[in-house]
């Protein structure tokens, strides 16, 4: 037994629960939101595909983990040595059927969103969605994983950052805007410091099991400073998207959340290795909520 193991019987309520990361989920709405509060402020706000897109987020995010979990454990990379949040394939609690159905079904479900946003937005959204299931899947899962590639930041940044901020607005306005990629950019990097903190911790375990993320090509140290990059770059985004841009000073409200963003920066910079940057990744995912609701209001304005 492992330090993150539970006492829950197998194929129970909580270990379904457990299975889809509740915690991750916030990196679903986020976008989402941003994407609205644009959509807001160039008066084409529409709460019904609004709502559509956030539940096909959600979706997709919870379909992302369960083929995540799955792939990871068939590929051997969550081991009794693994050191992050629970695995359910891995600790027992879901079997690999299991999994790969909450995996279909959850896919299922943003389809169904998809077929409404379709009606609503034409074909790109066929396009958008398939692209981001195939990434979800592809992201561990097939014959060239890209996650164990070294470009898990790159499709990170692309399909929680640019697709989400940008597809959320296009199903209101029927158009994506130079305005609504800028709004993204911020969203990108800062859900793209959570997968780097993820990796960071990971490295030992993932070199063992060949899993050759950013962090394991760049080594510990270098990995350290590109999450610092990635969390001032976001910051110095959201400012520029009104020095630069065509937003109000309102989009300084983001910088609100700086506060929250010293915990988690301490942490990786401090040499702190294991099992407790496990803190500074959750700390990273509150840290990307927080900056992207305080974000939206100040885009909306």
């Amino acid at each position: 037994m492992t330090s993150q193991s539970v006492a829950l019987a197998p194929g129970s309520l909580r270990a379904w629960v457990i299975g889809t990361r509740p915690p991750t989920l916030t990196a679903a709405v986020a976008p989402v939101a941003v994407g609205s509060a644009v959509a807001i402020r160039d008066s084409v706000f529409d709460a019904g595909p609004a709502f559509a897109a956030l539940f096909g987020a959600l979706a997709l995010q919870v379909g992302a983990n369960f083929a995540n979990d799955l792939s990871d454990f068939r590929r051997g990379a969550d081991t009794a040595d693994r050191i992050g949040p629970p695995r359910v394939t891995q600790l027992g609690l879901l079997s690999e059927r299991q999994v790969l159905g909450g995996m279909l079904v959850s896919f299922a479900a943003a389809a169904i969103a998809g077929l409404y946003l379709t009606y609503v937005g034409g074909w790109p959204i066929i396009g958008i969605g398939l692209a981001s299931i195939l990434a979800a899947v592809t992201y561990t899962g097939g014959p060239w994983p890209f996650g164990y590639r070294g470009l898990g930041e790159l499709f990170v940044f692309i399909f929680f950052g640019l697709v989400a901020v940008a597809g959320t607005y296009y199903v209101q306005a029927g158009e994506v805007t130079g305005a609504a990629l800028a709004a993204a950019i911020p969203v990108g990097l800062t859900v793209t410091a959570i997968l780097v903190v993820n990796n960071v911790r990971d490295i030992d375990t993932d070199r063992a099991a060949r899993k050759f993320t950013l962090a394991v090509y760049l080594g510990r140290r270098l990995a350290r400073y590109q999450y610092v990059l990635f969390m001032v770059a976001a910051y110095v985004s959201a400012a520029a998207l009104f020095l630069v841009g065509s937003f109000s000073g309102w989009t300084l409200l983001s910088w609100l959340s700086i506060p929250a963003a010293i915990s988690p920066l301490i942490a990786v910079l401090t040499r702190v290795e294991g099992p407790p940057l496990n803190a500074a990744l959750r700390a990273t995912a509150r840290l990307h909520f927080i900056f992207a609701i305080l974000l939206a209001i100040g885009l909306s304005q």
